[in-house]
């Protein structure tokens, strides 16, 4: 290998997997949730961040729907 590179004659080009790349949002999440996907990633070495980001694609995948039904008043 080279110790160094001229990377001046190389020619650039779209990343093709830029569609795919991650999206920073702000979400308000209770301490117990965060909590229990920080233990989760203790046990696991993942980072927790990474298991929600799984958890919530295993939902998109299955097409997971919450059954939410609101008390009458």
């Amino acid at each position: 290998m080279e110790t160094e590179y001229d990377l001046s004659k190389m020619k650039s080009r779209r990343n093709p997997y830029a569609k795919q790349l991650k999206r920073q949002v702000t979400l308000r999440i209770r301490p117990d949730i965060i909590d229990y996907f920080k233990t989760m990633s203790e046990e696991t070495g993942i980072p927790y961040q990474s298991l929600i980001n799984l958890y919530l694609q295993d939902c998109v995948n299955n097409q997971r729907k919450l059954d939410i039904r609101w008390p009458n008043r």
